[in-house]
């Protein structure tokens, strides 16, 4: 499933107070900590400091302390325009989640209250183009970040020159990109725009960001790594900041660096939520990460500890849609990563999904156990997990959020084709998933997923030909490097073809992506081995 899909954070935005004046000094978070922004506005002098700063904070997607910032400045001169302006962009997390039914009626307020105000002639498209998005509440979700993207387009056009104007409207053609689209036209345009500005500002937070997101796939991954590097060191006091470069490194096999910035990210987290923000989304973020990294370099140690603080997390007051979305996915899909990457079918086929959670949080743990039951030639138990899944999806949509029902379509098929290999159809298994792959090494798969090429490969090596298993590691390999099962089937795939020095080849690749785990992986054992044989 894509990660837009599936990483469904809803934040519930609590309004700001008198709290913020004395908070927004103390939370870790000065100005300078969150990148250079120069975003004018004609507001009272006394907010030209406070204002760039909650812009800062959105392009780093702090909603929370960035909503609070725009709240102040509104409190402070209740006529400036661009405040309830940027209230209403703290509601809309473009790359996240759609916002709710009430989220929409108070973006709505809030943007007729700013379009009633004095504003420049700049502050006013600005704030046209975001009341696109928010116009008619009721009306259909579907077009709205399109015509958001449109009139963003706009006002780049008639600014050229206005830096933040291009950074939005790139971000805009991020939001209303097609969920399923190979030819990245939407994030090739995006990356255009924010690499040129990049040049000229290497130190704005937005356009690093974006340009990771843009980036975020098997084709274009390796062009966003000069921002990942850079990001960080723009906006240290954010959590979403340090974070976000790991998006690249998991792309590329990077896995110290993945580890190293996902472990400062939720340092970050825990000072912010001292302070009572609500940093839980970024530390599960960032969690879900380093359980994926860790797993990569066989320390299945510090994999479990990801898994077990997890299982005892709770959510904090005020974040009650978080617990109940992204933080029960996660916690019903961090076991399953932890069984299937280690390769244990049977503890797949145990793991039991909270009967509390809504009924997409759940599928994880179903597409764990048809993967489970595909190893192990189980097919009642694959067909078992098919049939829960689908009853999910239906449930799904029949629920609350039936727009997420259609998110599962790709990771259904994955489903069927362990359930056809299970049931003795290897043939057709093959044919099933080789078209996920196929369509996967196009769009990309979410960063902590496995890939369907790789379980194409091992799919073929246990049906007993290792000629096409290797050839289908080394093209997953191409996608997602360093994948420890990845470069464990290919040594394995080449050693059954009596390839020695292929053998020894990824063997060593692996032990060298182990080095200094103390691992005691069995795999690793064998690649051991597989080199001081050669």
């Amino acid at each position: 499933m894509r990660a837009k899909t599936l990483c469904i954070l809803l934040f519930a935005l609590v309004p700001a107070s008198a709290m913020f004046a004395q908070e927004h000094h103390h939370d870790g978070m000065s100005s300078g900590d969150l990148g250079s922004v120069d975003f004018p506005i004609s507001c009272a002098k006394g907010m030209q400091e406070t204002f760039p700063r909650g812009v800062a904070l959105l392009y780093s997607f702090e909603y929370e302390q960035a909503q609070q910032a725009f709240e102040h400045v509104a409190q402070t001169d209740p006529t400036c325009a661009m405040a309830y302006w940027g209230e209403g962009m703290s509601l809309y997390h473009q790359l996240w989640d759609r916002p709710s039914k009430t989220m929409m009626e108070r973006g709505a307020e809030l943007l007729q209250k700013a379009a009633a105000l004095p504003s420049t002639p700049r502050e006013h498209d600005y704030i046209q183009a975001l009341a696109v998005f928010y116009g008619n509440p009721d009306g259909a979700y579907e077009k709205r970040p399109e015509a958001y993207s449109k009139a963003m387009k706009g006002v780049a056009a008639h600014y050229p020159h206005d830096r933040e104007a291009q950074v939005f409207y790139a971000l805009s053609l991020l939001g209303s990109a097609p969920e399923h689209d190979p030819s990245h036209i939407h994030a090739k345009e995006a990356v255009a725009i924010l690499t040129r500005l990049f040049e000229e500002e290497p130190s704005h937070p937005g356009i690093a960001h974006y340009i990771i997101h843009a980036c975020d796939n098997p084709q274009m991954s390796s062009m966003a790594l000069p921002a990942a590097r850079k990001y960080a060191t723009i906006a240290p006091a954010s959590a979403h900041a340090v974070h976000m470069p790991s998006h690249i490194f998991a792309r590329l096999g990077l896995w110290q660096d993945d580890i190293q910035s996902n472990l400062k990210a939720i340092e970050i987290a825990d000072q912010q939520a001292a302070v009572h923000m609500h940093t839980a989304h970024h530390k599960v973020h960032s969690m879900d990460f380093l359980e994926y990294a860790y797993l990569q370099i066989g320390d299945d140690a510090d994999a479990k500890k990801q898994v077990e603080e997890l299982a005892t997390l709770k959510v904090m007051h005020g974040d009650e849609e978080f617990m109940q979305d992204y933080l029960r996915t996660r916690q019903s899909a961090f076991p399953v990563v932890y069984a299937i990457e280690r390769r244990q079918w049977k503890e797949a086929l145990t793991l039991e999904p909270r009967a509390d959670a809504e009924p997409y949080t759940k599928t994880p743990v179903y597409w764990g156990r048809a993967v489970a039951a595909g190893h192990l030639h189980d097919r009642a138990a694959a067909e078992d997990a098919l049939k829960h899944y689908d009853e999910l999806v239906e449930a799904t949509k029949k629920g609350p959020k039936p727009y997420m029902g259609s998110g599962f379509q790709e990771q259904r098929k994955e489903l069927v084709a362990w359930a056809d290999y299970a049931a003795g159809k290897p043939d057709q298994a093959v044919r099933e998933l080789t078209a996920v792959a196929d369509e996967q090494d196009k769009i990309g798969k979410g960063e902590t997923e496995l890939p369907a090429r790789e379980m194409l490969a091992d799919m073929l090596l246990e049906s007993g030909k290792p000629d096409e298993a290797l050839k289908q590691y080394e093209i997953s390999l191409q996608t997602d490097p360093n994948r420890f099962n990845g470069l464990y089937g290919a040594a394995q795939a080449a050693s059954r073809l009596q390839q020695k020095e292929q053998a020894a080849h990824y063997s060593a690749l692996l032990i060298k992506n182990c080095d200094g785990t103390h691992s005691d992986r069995p795999e690793l054992q064998q690649a051991k081995r597989l080199v001081a044989a050669h």
